[in-house]
């Protein structure tokens, strides 16, 4: 075959164009790689480009979020070893009853972090049957009060690049017939991931945690609540079980949800109350021992996107070990975990 330099100049341009496509794509590629995928020298080097190119997000770059709202960080200077750090944003049916509150109240939210060039982190928690009764028990009427109810959270957030926390406790929680029907709460979960995630947020479905449901159920649950259309799931909420442990079981949950045909999922840890060394199996109601752990920090490794402080640290669990009502500011329990 004679070489043909003018038709390879008039296709040099669409080369280019190929080129440059692929490389938009490779960090959706590098985001969804399995747990154990095989790395060969030459994927190793693409890696390299795609950390580059993902840094065009700008949750992968920004630090969190700091809201000088926050009750520990209206407490002062006593309590800045808390106040100063970020954490995530509650958003709760008792707070934002209507569409039209929660709307509101997530744009304040989001333009002051977009105002001071952070990330910000959101927690939805409004599901019907939320707590399956206990000290957080409540949530939304119906299940068309909550759809309506997350789509204008949704309407808020369109365009601010946030990180949202779907609905603590509602997966494993859907294990116990005394909740409610699974199969409503899942539908329910599924209809907001979808929501949420068109609007751009990216969304981890609370999983539990490593002292609670198996992964492979956890698996399951998460399939069936949506979770192949969030970025991933969220594991250790306002819990205490050690990093190193919780990590390890939302590796399970990994694999198991690669083999149901749900790979790349990704995940976030809750780092806020896991920093004592031996915690007590079931006591995670204002427990006595529990401590600050590590603070937030983005990771992007090994299927990890970030360690956060989800559950606002000092504020109470519910009336129990002294405690007010839950998430009520509480100096005493803020105290506890200080070490105090």
């Amino acid at each position: 075959m004679s070489f043909r330099p003018r038709r390879l100049a008039r296709r040099a341009p669409l080369l280019s164009a190929v080129l440059a496509v692929l490389a938009l794509l490779g960090p959706l590629l590098a985001l969804t790689t399995p747990v154990g995928a095989a790395v060969t020298p030459g994927a190793a080097a693409s890696a390299r480009v795609v950390e580059a190119a993902a840094a065009r997000d700008p949750r992968t770059t920004r630090p969190f979020y700091v809201d000088a709202a926050m009750p520990a960080a209206r407490a002062g200077a006593a309590y800045a070893a808390i106040g100063r750090r970020p954490q995530a944003r509650w958003f709760t049916d008792g707070a934002y009853p209507t569409p039209a509150a929660v709307r509101a109240g997530v744009v304040d939210y989001t333009r002051r972090a977009a105002a001071a060039r952070r990330t910000p982190v959101l927690v939805l928690y409004a599901i019907p049957g939320r707590d399956c009764g206990g000290a957080s028990s409540g949530g939304l009427p119906t299940a068309a009060a909550y759809t309506a109810w997350v789509r204008a959270a949704a309407a808020g957030l369109r365009g601010t690049r946030p990180m949202v926390v779907l609905e603590p406790d509602a997966i494993p929680f859907a294990t116990r017939p005394e909740c409610g029907s699974p199969t409503a709460r899942t539908r329910l979960l599924a209809a907001a991931v979808t929501a949420l995630s068109r609007a751009g947020a990216w969304v981890y479905l609370d999983a539990g945690h490593s002292d609670w449901v198996d992964a492979a159920t956890t698996a399951r649950l998460l399939r069936s609540a949506g979770v192949a259309k969030a970025r991933g799931f969220a594991v250790n909420v306002a819990n205490h079980q050690p990093s190193g442990r919780v990590q390890a079981w939302a590796a399970q949950v990994r694999s198991e949800l690669a083999r149901i045909r749900v790979p790349g999922r990704r995940y976030v840890v809750d780092t806020s109350r896991n920093g004592a060394a031996t915690p007590v199996s079931g006591d995670w109601c204002n427990p006595t021992w529990a401590r600050l752990g590590t603070k937030p920090a983005r990771v992007f490794r090994s299927g990890l996107d970030a360690r956060l402080w989800i559950k606002n640290p000092g504020e109470s669990d519910g009336e129990c070990n002294g405690g007010p009502a839950a998430g009520t500011w509480w100096p005493a329990g803020a105290d506890v975990l200080l070490g105090r």
